[in-house]
């Protein structure tokens, strides 16, 4: 017999935490939900996703799914994640989150510290990285 929390329907009782929620970038009118200084700059679903698994909680990803207010309507801003707070009984899963600022503040803590982002935030932008691999060419010349 298949588990209950694997239903759609119960999927649909899950909260859903779309990327504008936490982006930094965003203003309270284009749907974000905490305060600046605490969000995170364009997250992504992935990332969303990466954090929310960390933390032994059910996810799903909607890929599909589009946040009405955004009106970037670029894939790499698509989508949702959709997390299991409480089973059946009504009991929360997790003592240290108990509302959906709780896990949207943790998830939006965390992302800078992936290391997909600090990975990033190390090779700079696309000109120091042109840079950087010029300056190599002219090390392997002296060489």
């Amino acid at each position: 017999m298949a588990h209950l929390t694997s239903s759609p329907e119960d999927k649909n009782r899950w909260i859903c935490i779309y990327p504008a929620y936490i982006n930094s970038k965003k203003t309270v009118a284009e749907g974000r939900k905490i305060p600046k200084d605490r969000g995170v700059e364009n997250p992504t679903i992935t990332e969303i996703r990466d954090v929310c698994n960390s933390l032994g909680l059910p996810v799903a990803v909607e890929n599909t799914k589009m946040y009405p207010r955004d009106q970037n309507r670029d894939p790499t801003f698509k989508g949702r994640i959709r997390v299991q707070m409480k089973d059946k009984e009504g009991s929360f899963l997790s003592e240290q989150f108990q509302s959906r600022r709780a896990i949207m503040f943790y998830v939006a803590e965390t992302i800078p510290k992936l290391k997909s982002r600090t990975q990033r935030q190390g090779g700079g932008d696309q000109q120091s990285g042109a840079q950087s691999s010029g300056k190599k060419k002219n090390k392997k010349g002296k060489k």
